[in-house]
């Protein structure tokens, strides 16, 4: 019969606590890696999905005349403009697989769908319409509505703004959460162009100036 040996006993436990050391170690730093994966590569997708892609615009956009004689003055209630507002827009996405809607009630809405992380959310972005000095519109983005996300205004109108596109004289600015309507650059076929003089949406009034350019009085 063998002689049992203290100090060997303690030495097999140390080694023993050494060996599972390090396997749980081991385990350790393979979560922390894959950990630090996914976390960096949700990071990454994330900046990817939110950055904008900024076309080359020249800093000043280019104005069409709108000097001239007014010609009239064109009084419209919401529904006669929501009319014109999705004629316009059915005729202009037409050839368009992704489409947007527009119209006004108590405030302008822009609504459609797009896509965050690959799947499709339909959004609502909410709108209060000002008359600029110089007859151009804007509207200023005041809340919206993105299913059950909660991201901010800013980022709602980069995914729009890179998703849809736009008649050129409609100008989407996330960064000052608005949305210009460039009346200077939108002129008629017949060479009339237009401003707007006042939009009242809770009273339903609605005025817009037609003018006729310098040169053809």
């Amino acid at each position: 019969m063998t002689e049992n040996n203290p100090k060997k006993t303690r030495e097999e436990k140390q080694i023993f606590k050494k060996m599972n050391f390090k396997k749980m170690n081991g385990w350790k730093i393979a979560f922390l890696v894959l950990t630090a994966f996914v976390i960096g590569t949700g990071i990454f997708l994330g900046t990817r999905i939110f950055a904008i892609r900024e076309p080359n615009y020249s800093e000043t956009a280019k104005v069409t005349n709108t000097k001239g004689q007014e010609v009239t003055t064109i009084s419209m209630n919401k529904s006669q403009l929501n009319a014109l507002i999705d004629y316009y827009l059915t005729d202009f996405q037409k050839d368009s697989s992704v489409k947007y809607q527009f119209a006004l009630e108590n405030e302008a809405m822009l609504s459609g769908e797009t896509k965050v992380l690959n799947f499709p959310v339909h959004f609502y972005l909410y709108f209060d319409p000002y008359v600029m000095e110089n007859g151009n519109i804007q509207l200023r983005a005041k809340s919206m509505s993105i299913g059950t996300l909660g991201l901010p205004i800013e980022e709602v109108m980069k995914l729009v703004k890179r998703s849809y596109d736009f008649p050129e004289w409609i100008e989407v600015t996330p960064k000052d959460k608005a949305i210009t309507l460039r009346l200077d650059q939108f002129q008629l076929p017949t060479g009339l162009f237009v401003k707007a003089k006042k939009i009242n949406l809770i009273d339903d009034e609605i005025q817009v100036g037609l003018y006729l350019p310098e040169g053809k009085e």
